[in-house]
């Protein structure tokens, strides 16, 4: 049986059990009023459809409460006038007013936009509209929020109020607590959508990411994006410089490594990094030199980024491996650490520029160093070292090259490298800690 089954059910079972005893039993005791606590509880833990819940709530207003008219006006989720679920309990006797009630809110006629600070527009012409009744207001509060309003209309004026009625102050927080609930359904299926896109917007990056190192001659690569969430702002690429040609023949053409990292994380470091990659694809068939390609790369860029308020750091280089020279340029990433295997010894790959996107007329520098058997290159975003423990402290730069000496002073792969690199990092996070910024390495390392 579905939940709207069971909640029709019930509800009619109850409505049933009401006629049938009315009569008979007086509502006011207490024992009648613990079976309404009980249905209402129920209800409260089950309903799905708020409209029933509204109907439920009113019916039992107009058996506790049978000499009043009471006028329901709840707001939606996005804290409008609901017009849809407005609602008025009132007994046969008041079949009249109500639709008297009912005629005046239709020639009122909420706007779609209509706001809770207009409300006292509706409440003076409602008094002004029904003369003859004694109108009392409630607000409908949940965490502080108002969640609709009811209106009780006494035709006696000199009648005491319902509004302090224990009784009334139980089925309005109920009521309360229903469309809280709703409201938050609802929010949470907003959530759960968006969390769906941004899901396939994270699946579409991963796909914009190399799906494996490609095989160039003499190189052994590895490489691995983790991103703080699910969409990155980290980037970094694998590119031939000539492309019609032979797999076999790319293994020896020269190839461009890049690595990136744009400001901050998330949904708009994703995007911006994506448009960034498309741009830098079409800049790298040129076959400029590396500074070149940054000039040029950044003018293109510049009023995207600008718009944003966001900017990009990335190193660029390229390599031919029939010559092992390896070209570079560097808008202010962090500069890859290059272990010199002859000499024993780490050193640091740099070359002036400025970060992408802050400086039109930005200049780069171009580099140029020729590596030698056994030299290893760790390209790497500042997620890297940026990590922190939970004492605060960074992993910093100093850690990762002492980590990094100490893996190439013994015959690992690049894969191996860059697993052990990252178990490190997850060792000095500590457990149940995630990073806090995207976390991108790339290991280039001849044979």
């Amino acid at each position: 049986m579905t939940n709207n089954q069971k909640e029709k059910l019930f509800s009619n079972k109850f409505i049933q059990n009401f006629l049938e005893n009315e009569s008979t039993v007086s509502l006011n005791n207490k024992y009648k009023f613990a079976e309404i606590a009980s249905s209402l509880a129920y209800y409260l833990k089950s309903f799905s459809n708020i409209n029933k819940f509204l109907d439920y709530v009113c019916l039992i207003f107009k058996h506790v409460f049978h000499e009043k008219i009471i006028l329901v006006i709840p707001l939606n989720y996005e804290g409008e006038i609901w017009n849809a679920n407005i609602k008025i309990s009132a007994n046969n006797e008041c079949l009249k007013i109500q639709e008297e009630i009912n005629s005046f809110l239709s020639q009122f006629n909420f706007s779609k936009n209509f706001k809770i600070k207009e409300i006292l527009t509706f409440e003076n012409s409602l008094k002004n509209n029904f003369k003859e009744y004694k109108i009392e207001t409630e607000k409908i509060l949940s965490r502080g929020k108002c969640r609709g309003f009811i209106y009780v209309f006494s035709k006696d004026k000199s009648c005491q109020s319902i509004t302090d009625d224990n009784n009334f102050n139980f089925i309005q927080n109920c009521l309360a607590v229903g469309l809280e609930n709703y409201c938050l359904i609802k929010t949470k299926k907003k959530h759960e959508k968006v969390d769906r896109e941004i899901s396939t917007g994270a699946e579409i990056q991963s796909q914009l990411l190399p799906d494996y190192c490609p095989i160039i001659y003499g190189i052994d690569l590895a490489a691995h994006c983790r991103p703080a969430l699910q969409l990155g702002g980290d980037y970094y690429d694998f590119m031939c410089l000539k492309t019609n040609i032979s797999e076999k023949r790319k293994e020896k053409a020269r190839w461009a490594f890049v690595i990136g990292d744009v400001m901050g994380k998330g949904i708009p470091a994703g995007l911006l990094m994506t448009m960034l990659r498309g741009m830098l694809r079409a800049e790298v068939l040129t076959g400029l030199p590396p500074d070149r390609i940054m000039h040029d790369l950044n003018q293109l860029a510049i009023n995207d980024l600008d718009q944003s308020h966001r900017f990009v750091t990335l190193f660029y280089s390229d390599y031919d491996p029939r010559t092992r020279k390896l070209r570079f340029a560097n808008a202010a990433h962090n500069p890859p650490l290059l272990w010199k295997s002859s000499d024993q010894k780490i050193i640091k790959l740099d070359a002036e520029g400025f970060v992408l996107g802050l400086q039109k007329d930005a200049e780069y520098h171009c580099g140029e160093i020729k590596l030698n058997e056994n030299d290893l290159l760790l390209y790497y975003t500042d997620g890297v070292i940026d990590t922190s423990n939970s004492l605060g402290e960074r992993f910093d730069e100093e850690r990762l090259i002492k980590t990094l000496t100490k893996l190439c002073k013994q015959s690992y792969t690049s894969q191996e490298i860059l697993n052990k690199i990252f178990k490190k990092l997850d060792d000095f996070t500590g457990q149940n800690r995630h990073l806090e910024d995207d976390a991108s390495m790339v290991v280039f390392q001849l044979k």
